[in-house]
């Protein structure tokens, strides 16, 4: 029964990337006009073939750190938010070129544009967040998983907002903020391919509880720790993938180009806080790693 609801909910998932990844594909053959870009779909024929082997390899339907079905999904979904934004900010240098923002026709051509890329981009990131909960969850719990999805929650709205910044009217036709701002969204929606969760994992064990001849390997076993535990790898890749770059590129729109509008200070705050937040809890981690190693030195000693 359990064999069979993982294949069910493998198959439901990959379904459904497979058929937003089809709509994304369409969109940007129909924008460019070129049977060429219909080659994009082999990330979606992958997906299945992924699934075959994962299933195959896999105990639990999943594979441990990184999702190969998200990172095929997102191979081909990202091509087309490029394709689409670009064409979006060729229209917007056109009509800044030839000053006839106050034509009724251009009115509609950017907002036709405008909502079709927004759909675009906001489908995306509940599709992920959708189909990771479809998915087989692997070895995590139901609570990793839900506060997994409740990260990716965050994460999304934050990447959004990133994809607003480029529209605003002091650089909307500015090529290289455009180009800066849709690599900064892809560079940060590739943590949706990583299965890190913020949750300390309980295995630890308490060094006083262990045997006696388990006391020397204990303390490196403690090093080791720092360095491999998830918790410190979820840390580090929100603040290097997201947090920190999404907070330089913000200061600098705010300082350099004057970019401001309502939802600016809020997200500087909350990326200078999430950073602050985030290397905190590595000092805790670290101290406590700590803590337990001169236990075990200890231990060691009293033998």
């Amino acid at each position: 029964m359990c064999n069979c609801l993982k294949i069910l909910a493998a198959i439901c998932s990959r379904t459904l990337f497979a058929l937003h990844g089809l709509l994304m594909v369409y969109v940007m053959v129909d924008i460019k006009k070129d049977d060429f870009y219909w080659s994009f779909l082999t990330g979606i024929v992958l997906l299945f073939i992924e699934m075959i082997v994962t299933l195959k390899m896999t105990k639990h339907g999943e594979w441990k750190w990184f999702s190969p079905m998200v990172f095929l999904y997102l191979c081909t979904v990202i091509p087309s938010i490029f394709v689409v934004e670009f064409d979006y900010l060729e229209i917007r240098m056109i009509i800044n070129d030839t000053n006839s923002t106050d034509s009724e026709c251009t009115k509609d051509v950017i907002k036709e544009l405008s909502s079709e890329a927004q759909s675009a981009e906001e489908l995306t990131v509940l599709v992920l967040i959708l189909g990771r909960w479809m998915m087989p969850r692997g070895k995590m719990s139901r609570d990793q998983l839900a506060q997994l999805l409740l990260l990716y929650l965050a994460l999304g709205a934050d990447m959004l907002d990133i994809l607003e910044l480029m529209k605003e009217p002091s650089v909307k036709t500015n090529q290289t903020i455009t180009v800066v701002g849709l690599c900064l969204f892809s560079w940060a929606i590739m943590q949706f391919t990583l299965i890190l969760t913020q949750t300390l994992s309980s295995s630890s064990e308490d060094p006083e509880v262990g045997e006696r001849g388990h006391s020397s390997s204990g303390v490196k076993n403690c090093v080791m720790t720092l360095c491999c535990t998830s918790e410190v790898w979820s840390v580090l890749i929100t603040v290097l993938m997201q947090d920190g770059p999404f907070l330089v590129y913000r200061l600098y729109l705010v300082t350099r180009e004057g970019v401001f509008n309502e939802s600016m200070v809020f997200f500087i705050c909350k990326n200078i806080l999430s950073v602050i937040i985030q290397l905190y809890r590595v000092v805790v981690f670290v101290c406590n790693e700590n803590r337990k190693r001169k236990k075990f030195k200890q231990l060691h000693i009293n033998l």
